[in-house]
């Protein structure tokens, strides 16, 4: 086959070259024979003849010579093979598998049957799987790949849909240990019934808290189809999660603030709804929505502080009531004695004039009748040394009835406990009575005297003390 075009050419050349010698002696040789029947003896015939032919064997032999060289320098060189080549057949030596397939897809409910082939006898190897998923399995013998994936795979949870698997794949000759291969395929479970994945909050719909509460919970993800990626969340107050909330089984924490419902608001209560918004990678939405009805409560830490603030202001007013009652009394001590000693005086000087007179001296009379007149004197002079402090009596008194007043307030008004739900009313009673007691008191001069506080409960609780304020019946 490789010499049919030469040969076919050599052809055209040599019937080309008989069309023009067929020519060529077609017209000489007419002229020839117009020649020999003009002659008139056979001889010069013949000699016309041979003289012809002579001329067309020169002719044909230059064309064939042309004809040759023409096909010599021609651009269609014919190269024929060496007698002598021997052509060698490459064995093949190194084993591999002859229709590998790097990637399988298959369908839910779908079979897979594929058996690998070898450039080998496969009598002599031996084929095996590693980290293979379940349902997948390969006959040792002849390397036929089979698996039926079956949706009870899925649904419980030991296949994944869009996730690859790498599986091992090995063939070992049964001989010789150094003859083997090991390769990897990749395997994908699609299916086209998508099952929507759902966000589920570990709390009901609907939640009541009050103002000082943390509300906590995990945000747990039903996996679908395809699993959800990211969360997030938002709601119709500015409110934050003091945890991080990014993906499925995270806590979302939040401690809602005293402040949360103003003082000034007429409604007792707010209502928060927390939306929780879940995307997968094909931006396929779930949404879950907490609705917490917040109310409103005490600010118990704060309460407290103030409680314990105006506590001690009280005791610290108390205090200073004590040193004033204490100054009081003991300037309404000392007038009482100026003024025991003047009545003493007048009552011994009209004592001894009466005395006098009944003396029968005439001298003695008349000192008699003289003392009388000295001890009505000296009730004057008693009123002007020391005069009858009825307004720091009755300012003694006020002070220690208000006293009274302040001590009977705190113990009246002690908390319960840390949250004792009166706190607010007890802290403002306790505050209008002390300013009572101020504005009663706001003519006396209060005394801020550093006195210890056991002298000053002992002075005041003494019952001699006690006993000159205390209240007697008719």
């Amino acid at each position: 086959m490789l010499f049919c075009p030469s040969i076919i050419k050599r052809l055209l050349i040599i019937y080309a070259l008989l069309c023009d010698f067929l020519y060529f002696f077609g017209r000489m040789g007419r002229i020839v024979l117009y020649f020999c029947m003009m002659a008139k003896n056979a001889s010069a015939k013949v000699s016309l003849l041979i003289i012809f032919f002579g001329l067309c064997s020169i002719l044909a032999e230059s064309q064939v010579v042309d004809s040759i060289n023409l096909t010599r320098n021609s651009k269609d060189t014919i190269h024929l093979p060496p007698e002598d080549t021997i052509f060698v057949k490459i064995t093949d030596t190194v084993l591999r598998i002859k229709n590998f397939s790097p990637y399988f897809t298959l369908h839910v409910d779908s079979t897979l049957d594929y058996q690998f082939e070898i450039n080998r006898n496969p009598y002599n190897y031996y084929w095996y799987l590693k980290n293979s998923p379940v349902g997948l399995k390969i006959n040792k013998d002849d390397g036929t790949l089979h698996f039926k994936a079956e949706k009870s795979f899925f649904l419980s949870g030991k296949l994944k849909y869009d996730k690859e698997y790498k599986v091992d794949l090995g063939v070992q000759n049964l001989n010789n240990p150094r003859d083997y291969v090991d390769t990897t395929f990749t395997l994908l479970f699609y299916n086209t019934d998508i099952i929507p994945s759902k966000i589920k909050p570990t709390v009901s719909d609907n939640l009541i808290i009050d103002e000082g509460d943390t509300l906590s919970f995990k945000l747990q993800c039903e996996d679908g189809s395809f699993p959800l990626e990211s969360l997030t969340y938002y709601c119709n107050y500015p409110i934050s999660s003091s945890t991080p909330v990014a993906h499925c089984g995270d806590l979302f924490t939040w401690i809602a603030p005293y402040d949360f419902i103003r003082s000034n608001e007429n409604s007792k209560q707010k209502t928060v709804v927390i939306k929780f918004i879940g995307v997968d990678k094909f931006f396929n939405r779930d949404t879950a929505s907490v609705k917490v009805t917040v109310n409103e409560s005490i600010n118990y830490p704060l309460r407290l502080a103030e409680y314990n603030n105006m506590v001690d202001i009280i005791e610290k007013y108390i205090l200073d009531l004590k040193s004033t009652f204490k100054e009081l009394d003991q300037k309404l001590k000392k007038t009482k004695g100026t003024r025991t000693t003047f009545d003493l005086t007048s009552a011994s000087t009209a004592l001894g004039g009466t005395v006098l007179t009944s003396v029968p001296s005439s001298n003695l009379n008349t000192y008699g009748k003289i003392l009388p007149s000295v001890g009505v004197a000296l009730v004057p002079v008693k009123n002007a040394v020391a005069p009858d402090k009825n307004d720091d009596l009755n300012a003694a008194s006020l002070v220690r009835n208000n006293i009274k007043r302040l001590q009977y307030l705190l113990t009246n008004n002690m908390l319960v406990g840390d949250k004792d739900p009166d706190i607010i009313n007890k802290t403002a009673k306790m505050k209008d009575e002390l300013q009572q007691v101020q504005l009663q008191l706001i003519d006396i001069q209060i005394v801020d005297d550093n006195i210890d506080k056991e002298k000053l409960d002992e002075y005041f609780n003494d019952p001699k003390v006690s006993k000159k304020y205390r209240l007697k019946s008719k």
